[in-house]
């Protein structure tokens, strides 16, 4: 389980075909990973990752054909920047929303807009999720908690403040950019719950 407040931005160090999946290697830059150890989950871009090897400021991940095919991974290449997120702890403060690192689908960045100091970015989602998507709703988007400002059919507006352009690697966004999906988590279980 994680937050959706980015620690870190990291960089794909080597990314290796095996078979008819991945194994990238990751460079974790500022983040702490002192307290990491092999097998805990990592949230890259959005996407809970297990920890199979740990390196000097960095670890190693495997990436199955699942994942490759329902995120943005498989167009990742090495040397692209990565948001990262350490799984959180019992007594960590909740200051995003709570994020699974499951992610729904890939989304696409339709839009930036100034808006003062923030940028306004206008993303599209794949149609089946739009009933999850509300205004001033909580949706993850690469890894990122945000609130959501405007919905209209498909796409959904956010803000992002300097603060979240510095620490994130929503700054490199351009029109059509794909980015990870994830919806919030409450939303999907109060479907199951009504369909049940």
């Amino acid at each position: 389980m994680f937050t959706g407040i980015i620690k870190a931005v990291g960089t794909i160090r080597i990314i290796e075909n095996r078979d008819s999946d991945q194994r990238f290697s990751i460079d974790t830059g500022i983040l702490d990973m002192s307290d990491v150890a092999v097998g805990d989950s990592i949230c890259v871009n959005g996407v809970c990752l297990t920890v199979v090897m740990l390196q000097h400021r960095g670890f190693i991940t495997d990436i199955s054909i699942e994942t490759l095919a329902c995120t943005t991974f498989e167009k990742l290449h090495q040397g692209d920047q990565v948001n990262l997120e350490k799984s959180l702890k019992l007594d960590d403060r909740l200051s995003g929303h709570i994020v699974i690192g499951h992610v729904d689908g890939v989304g696409k960045v339709t839009g930036l807009h100034e808006a003062a100091r923030s940028v306004q970015y206008d993303i599209e989602v794949p149609d089946r999720l739009k009933k999850y998507i509300c205004k001033k709703g909580s949706v993850c988007v690469d890894g990122v908690s945000l609130t959501i400002n405007d919905v209209a059919g498909i796409k959904f507006t956010v803000n992002i403040i300097p603060h979240t352009l510095e620490e994130t690697i929503f700054s490199s966004y351009r029109e059509g950019t794909p980015v990870n999906i994830e919806v919030d988590i409450i939303a999907r279980y109060l479907e199951g719950l009504m369909q049940t």
